[in-house]
C-alpha cells in the first residue's frame, strides 16, 4: 500500500510530441465554421432550422458544430483519418494499447466490455457493488456473474474496494469464469489494491476489468493514485466527464497491451452498443479534454490540489464534520485515496447527509455530488475554482453551525446489503427478459427479482435481476428511499410494488 508521499512516480507517456494538437476537434471546427453546403442530417443545418431559444440558449457555434458521423475530413478519408488520430493520442495519453471513445457514458463501456468478455452462458466475477450498466450487460450479453462484496464501512455505510483476498476467493468459487470486474475508484474516492487484484485475477488466467470512472485523472499527478492500467488492468474505463472536464454523457474505455482482452472484440461490441448518429461535440469534448490533461494535467491539478487542502483544513474546523480521507489507507479495501473527492462524515452534527446537503442548497444554492446518511460528498474537478472552493467551505461552515443539533452523534446507518451477497438463482437475462408478475413488495420475499435497484446517487445495485429478494434487501430500499435517496430503476418509485419470476 501507499500513502500520498510515498507513491511511484507517475507512469505514462503523457507528454508526447503529439499531444499540444486535438485532430478531431480541429477537424470538426474546421468543417462546422467554413461555410460548407450541408445537404445532409441533423435537419437543424447548422443552426438556421433550429429552434430560435434553442439558438440562443446553446449559441451559433454549438450548432454548427453538430456534425453527422461520415463526413470526409473528419472520419471519412485517408487514413488515419482525424478520429483515428484522436483516439491514438488518447491511448498514448493513458498508457493503453487502445482507446475507444464513449458517447454514452462508461456505461455503453461496461455493456461492451460485458458482451465481449461474458457471452451467452459464459461466467464472470463481478463486485457486487459494481455499477448497474454491468448487470445491464449482462442482461444483453447473456453472462453469468458469481458476485464478489466489497468491505463494508459498517458506521458510514461506506463500501469500499474488493480485497485480493476477497477475489481470490470469489475466483476459486468460478473456476470457469473468463473475466474479473472490479471498481477502483469508489464514488467516494478511495482505490482498491488494483496491482494485487490484476496479480490475483491473472494467476487464475482472466483478465482484470477495472470500472475507473471516477478515476479519469489518475496519473497525471504525483500526489493522485495511479491509474489502473499502470497498476497491471487490462481493460479500464473512465468518465472523462465526471471530472477531466469534457461534455457529460462523454467517456473513454482503454485496452492494455497485455493481449488478455481481445480489442478487435471489444471494438465489435461497441458498435452494437453504439449509435450510428454518436455526438460530434461530446466525441470533440474528448478529444479536448485529452489535450489538456496530457498538456497542462499536472500544472491545473498542482493548483487545484493546492485549493482542495485549503478547503479540507477550513472544513476540518467546523464543528460536528470529520473530514474522510487519508486516515483510511490501509482499511481493507482501500490501498489509496483520490484528494478529489472532499468526504464529509456530518454524523455529529445531529443531522443526515440529505438534510445537511438540502439546507446548503437551500441558502447557498450550493449543490452536492452526493448526500447520505452519514455523509455529504463533494467532487473536485482538475481546474476547480479555489475561490470557489473557499466559498463552500464558508457556506457548509455557516450551514452545519445553523442546522446543528444537540443531540449526540447519530448511530451506525443503514448497511448496504452486498456482504454476503443476495442469493443469486437464475442468470440476470433470464430474469430480466422472464415472465414476470408485478406483487406488493412485502409479498416477494423469497421470489426471484426481474429488476434492477439501485438507490441512486451513486447508482450502486441493492438488488438485480435473477436474486433473491430478502426481507434486509426491501429495508434497505425502504429506509433509503424514506432517507431521502431514490430508487434508481425501480418500476414503482413508491417502492409499494415489485417485479418477480412467475412462480417462484
Amino acid at each position: 500500500m501507499s500513502g500520498p508521499g510515498d507513491r511511484p512516480p507517475v507512469h505514462g507517456p503523457h507528454g508526447g510530441a503529439g499531444q499540444p494538437v486535438a485532430p478531431y476537434f480541429d477537424a470538426v471546427v474546421a468543417y462546422g465554421l467554413r461555410g460548407s453546403g450541408r445537404f445532409h442530417v441533423p435537419g437543424h443545418k447548422g443552426g438556421p432550422g433550429a429552434d430560435p431559444a434553442l439558438r440562443h440558449a446553446l449559441g451559433e457555434r454549438a450548432l454548427a458544430l453538430d456534425v453527422p458521423q461520415d463526413i470526409h475530413g473528419i472520419d471519412l478519408g485517408p487514413g488515419p483519418t482525424p478520429y483515428a488520430q484522436a483516439e491514438a493520442l488518447a491511448a498514448e495519453a493513458h498508457g493503453a494499447a487502445r482507446t475507444f471513445f464513449l458517447t454514452n457514458g462508461a456505461t455503453q463501456g461496461n455493456h461492451a466490455l460485458t458482451l465481449a468478455l461474458a457471452p451467452l452462458g459464459a461466467r464472470v466475477v463481478c463486485q457486487r457493488n459494481s455499477h448497474a450498466s454491468i448487470v445491464d450487460g449482462l442482461v444483453l450479453s447473456g453472462g453469468v456473474p458469481t458476485f464478489v462484496p466489497p468491505e463494508i464501512d459498517d458506521a458510514l455505510g461506506m463500501a469500499h474496494g474488493v480485497t485480493p483476498d476477497g477475489l481470490r476467493a470469489a475466483l476459486a468459487r468460478a473456476p470457469d469464469a473468463r473475466a474479473a470486474f472490479v471498481v477502483s475508484p469508489t464514488y467516494y474516492g478511495m482505490c482498491a489494491d488494483v496491482a494485487a487484484l490484476a496479480d490475483v485475477a491473472h494467476a487464475a488466467g482472466v483478465p482484470l476489468a477495472v470500472d475507473q470512472s471516477w478515476g479519469p485523472h489518475f496519473g497525471f499527478h504525483p500526489d493522485l493514485p495511479q491509474s489502473a492500467l499502470a497498476l497491471g488492468a487490462d481493460a479500464v474505463l473512465t468518465s472523462t466527464h465526471k471530472l477531466a472536464g469534457s461534455l457529460t454523457q462523454s467517456a473513454m474505455l482503454h485496452i492494455s497491451g497485455s493481449g488478455r482482452v481481445d480489442a478487435e472484440q471489444v471494438a465489435r461490441a461497441i458498435r452494437l452498443v453504439r449509435s450510428t448518429s454518436p455526438s460530434s461535440l461530446l466525441m470533440a469534448s474528448l478529444d479536448a479534454a485529452r489535450r489538456q490533461l496530457a498538456v497542462h494535467g499536472e500544472a491545473l491539478l498542482h493548483e487545484t490540489l493546492a485549493a482542495v487542502h485549503r478547503t479540507r483544513a477550513k472544513l476540518g474546523t467546523t464543528p460536528g464534520i470529520a473530514v474522510l480521507g487519508p486516515e483510511l489507507v490501509g482499511r481493507p479495501g482501500v490501498a489509496d485515496w483520490d484528494p478529489l473527492r472532499i468526504v464529509l462524515d456530518v454524523r455529529a452534527t445531529g443531522r443526515s447527509g440529505y438534510e445537511v446537503a438540502e439546507a446548503l442548497r437551500g441558502a447557498y444554492d450550493a449543490g452536492v455530488e452526493l448526500a447520505t446518511a452519514a455523509t455529504v460528498v463533494l467532487v473536485v474537478g482538475v481546474a476547480e475554482s479555489a475561490v470557489a472552493l473557499e466559498r463552500v467551505a464558508g457556506d457548509l461552515d455557516e450551514t452545519v453551525k445553523r442546522i446543528a443539533v444537540d443531540s449526540g452523534t447519530l448511530g451506525p446507518v443503514v448497511r448496504p446489503p452486498s456482504a454476503p451477497p443476495t442469493e443469486t438463482v437464475v442468470a440476470p437475462r433470464y430474469a430480466f427478459l422472464g415472465d414476470a408478475e408485478r406483487v406488493p413488495v412485502h409479498e416477494a420475499v423469497g421470489r426471484v427479482s426481474c429488476e434492477s435497484i439501485a438507490g441512486y446517487p451513486p447508482g450502486i445495485p441493492a438488488l438485480l435481476p435473477g436474486e433473491r429478494v430478502t426481507e434486509e434487501v426491501i429495508a434497505y430500499l425502504q429506509a433509503i428511499l424514506d432517507g431521502g435517496a431514490r430508487l434508481h430503476g425501480a418500476s414503482d418509485a413508491t417502492f409499494a410494488t415489485l417485479h418477480v419470476l412467475r412462480d417462484t
